[in-house]
């Protein structure tokens, strides 16, 4: 029964996870420096931020349900921040002979990305 608890939080996170990606892939982000795939930047950066943030949050900051933790951290952020939409942006880009602007947003995204998880533990741990 645990199990099947775990797997239904994970799902429900997952539900908001995917609309929350989703809206913010049609928002007005779209339309701003076009070829860069703006949205997917947003989407990766906001999310490495936030796993960093809400993993001290969660497991050093408070005593939430296990299942709570599961929800957010693997199922909205799971379905929020995929990099296979990332990558497959990366690829269209250099078939279109956009090789700039695919090896800036690919590192741009890396080392914002990156950053966003050292910030989030950071702010994480100053609370």
């Amino acid at each position: 029964m645990e199990t099947l608890t775990r797997i239904l939080s994970i799902a429900a996170g997952g539900a908001f996870g995917a609309v929350a990606r989703y809206l913010i892939n049609v928002s007005v982000l779209q339309h701003f420096f076009r070829p860069f795939p703006l949205p997917t930047f947003v989407i990766n950066v906001t999310g490495s931020f936030l796993i960093g943030f809400l993993l001290v949050v969660f497991t050093e900051k408070t005593a939430l349900p296990e299942n709570l933790r599961f929800a957010v951290l693997v199922g909205f952020l799971g379905a929020y921040t995929t990099f296979s939409t990332f990558e497959l942006e990366i690829w269209d880009l250099i078939k279109e002979n956009q090789l700039p602007t695919a090896f800036v947003y690919l590192f741009l995204s890396i080392v914002i990305g990156f950053a966003g998880v050292v910030a989030g533990v950071w702010l994480g741990r100053k609370l």
